[in-house]
């Protein structure tokens, strides 16, 4: 069986990120969504919940897990097992990090490869810090949502 890795922060999980593991999905045949934690960064949602969010949300759906880790991304994707790192590219920009962190990642995990997979347009505009920043101005963020997710039951 072939699995991948999906890291990130996910605060929250998106309809952007949603379609990046559907498009994993046709190519892999498991992808375990990595939540980093970072003990010193305070987001939105705990990193307990964004796990709970992404579990409920794919409930059902044993191809995908969700799971919370700590340190190095190639570690984790070693310690399950990854064949593959997928990271989602909205725009240049994103791509440019992308490309210097795949490049990064294959010198010390050269067993692991990165798969850049890019956003659809009708959702690369969506990013978690954009949806945080609206709901901070009290507006609705259902629109860059899975469908279904009711964000104030994570927060």
């Amino acid at each position: 069986m072939k699995t991948a890795i999906f890291p990130g922060s996910f605060d929250p999980f998106t309809r952007g990120h949603e379609a990046i593991v559907e498009k994993a999905l046709h190519l892999f045949d498991k992808v375990i969504i990595g939540i980093g934690s970072n003990v010193a960064k305070q987001g939105l949602l705990s990193v307990e919940n964004r796990k709970r969010l992404i579990d409920d949300y794919y409930a059902g759906d044993a191809r995908v897990e969700a799971m919370i880790y700590g340190g190095m991304t190639g570690d984790f994707a070693q310690q399950v097992g990854a064949a593959a790192v997928i990271r989602g590219v909205r725009n240049t920009t994103d791509f440019e990090y992308e490309r210097t962190m795949a490049a990064t990642n294959r010198r010390l995990y050269p067993a692991v490869v990165t798969v850049m997979l890019f956003t659809p347009p009708d959702v690369a505009d969506i990013s978690s810090s954009t949806v945080r920043e609206v709901l901070a101005f009290g507006r609705s963020v259902a629109e860059f949502l899975p469908r279904g997710i009711e964000l104030e039951n994570y927060l």
